[in-house]
């Protein structure tokens, strides 16, 4: 399949569909429970707090470790571009960036790349006019 800008996020079926489906159904049933048993409501309302805590956990931790790496890679993969393309450090550069903004421009091939980090930087465009404004889209198959 060939990736572009309506396609290009990426989903981890185990994560995305079974593990987190199933945590966020426990988290439901323990809510409900709180509110439907009388007795025993205690120890209802702690399953249904513990059952919360593992989603919201399992949620922002692998979001955390895998996102961290890939901006940091993200930014490798910027600099080196950079100095293949122009022949000097981009630190200068980097720095009139966003973040967002340097993500994008990964996906423009080399010929769109210098004329758009020109716009980039002289019109101050965002992720997303960087990435409607790519012709011809670099595909990342490699994203977490």
């Amino acid at each position: 399949m060939e990736q572009n800008y309506k396609n290009h996020v990426r989903y981890y079926a185990p994560h995305h569909f079974i593990f987190l489906p199933l945590i966020f159904l426990l988290v439901c049933f323990n809510v409900y429970k709180v509110f439907t048993v009388a007795e025993n409501s205690g120890v209802w309302r702690m399953l249904a707090l513990l059952s919360f805590c593992i989603l919201y956990l399992a949620v922002m931790l692998r979001q955390h470790y895998a996102l961290g790496n890939q901006n940091r890679i993200i930014r490798i993969e910027f600099r080196l571009r950079y100095f293949e393309l122009f022949g000097k450090n981009s630190l200068e550069v980097e720095k009139q960036l966003s973040f967002g903004q340097i993500a994008a421009l990964r996906f423009a091939p080399d010929e769109e790349f210098k004329t758009l980090l020109d716009r980039t930087l002289n019109e101050n465009l965002n992720s997303k006019e960087i990435k409607q404004s790519i012709r011809n889209w670099q595909a990342d198959y490699m994203r977490v």
